[in-house]
Parts: C-alpha cells; sequence; structure tokens
C-alpha cells in the first residue's frame, strides 16, 4: 500500500516480518528500497563500491523497521544493512539444504496434487501458480510447460472421471 503525502512524494507501507512470510517480506522489502535507492546500500553491484554514508543509514533504519523488536535487539551491532540482510536470509531461507528439502516437497505436492471435486479450473490454476510462486521463493523456477501439462493431465482426468 501506498500514500501519496501533501509534497507529492510516496510513502510505502513498511512490512514487517512474521516467521513463515520471508518470500513475499523479502520481495516488499527490497522494491521499497529500490523505489527509495537505497536498495544498493543492502546488496551492493560490486565489491569495493563507493559507499553512501547517508544511503546507507537509510537501508539499515529501514530494515530494523521492517523486522521484530526481538530482533532487532539481535542485530544492533550490525552497521552495515547487506550484513542484516544477508541475516535475514540465512535465517528464514536456511542453509542450502533446507531450501533442496523444501524444492523436494514442493515437487512431491505438484506431483500428488489432484482437482477436488466442485473445484473450478481457475481455482485449481491458482494452486499451481501458488506452488509455483513458492518454488520461486526457493531459488527454482518451474517452467511454464510443465505447469501448463500438469493443468492439462489434471483437467484431462477431471473429465473422465465425470
Amino acid at each position: 500500500m501506498s500514500l501519496v503525502n501533501e509534497g507529492g512524494l510516496m510513502m510505502y507501507q513498511v512490512p514487517v516480518l512474521t516467521p513463515t512470510n520471508y518470500p513475499v517480506w523479502a520481495i516488499k522489502v527490497r522494491s521499497i528500497m529500490d523505489a527509495h535507492n537505497i536498495w544498493e546500500k543492502a546488496v551492493p553491484k560490486a565489491l569495493g563500491e563507493a559507499s553512501d554514508q547517508k544511503k546507507s543509514k537509510q537501508a539499515l533504519a529501514f530494515l530494523f523497521q521492517a523486522i521484530p523488536e526481538d530482533m532487532v535487539l539481535q542485530m544492533a551491532s550490525y552497521t552495515e544493512p547487506k550484513k542484516v540482510w544477508d541475516e535475514l536470509k540465512i535465517r528464514y531461507l536456511g542453509v542450502d539444504r533446507v531450501r533442496r528439502t523444501g524444492l523436494a516437497t514442493l515437487k512431491k505436492e505438484l506431483e500428488s496434487l489432484r482437482m477436488k471435486e466442485g473445484e473450478t479450473v481457475d481455482d485449481f490454476v491458482t494452486k499451481l501458480s501458488g506452488l509455483a510462486s513458492k518454488a520461486f521463493s526457493l531459488g527454482y523456477e518451474l517452467e511454464d510447460g510443465d505447469l501448463v501439462k500438469r493443468l492439462q493431465d489434471l483437467i484431462s482426468i477431471s473429465l473422465i472421471y465425470k
């Protein structure tokens, strides 16, 4: 949600990180920080990039607003926004093994997904899209062709049983 203040500037609501919303939270925070030209301080483009202290402090302040209070206390010693961002990513996405496990679970869920009686194609497509989004947030992109084939197979199966 954004608001326009009297000066014509866009104001953005700061999303707060919860134990379950990291993938969506990260997208929103990155987008807002990018709109305020402070994203490059959280994740610099190049090693040794000239530091803009004001933007770095703005990025750090923004990140501290977007995380729970107990986490602010844990990260209070960090002076670089990139360190905060990287620590959050590690905590919420976990190590590579956890990511692979999550992907394996999503693949099994995709394979076992069936249209329920009375479920519309739109509802089912929404489920497929949700699985694709979860996979993308874990660093894996499901191919559109695979999703379309899965949808066609399931529609065919559901028509046979009607």
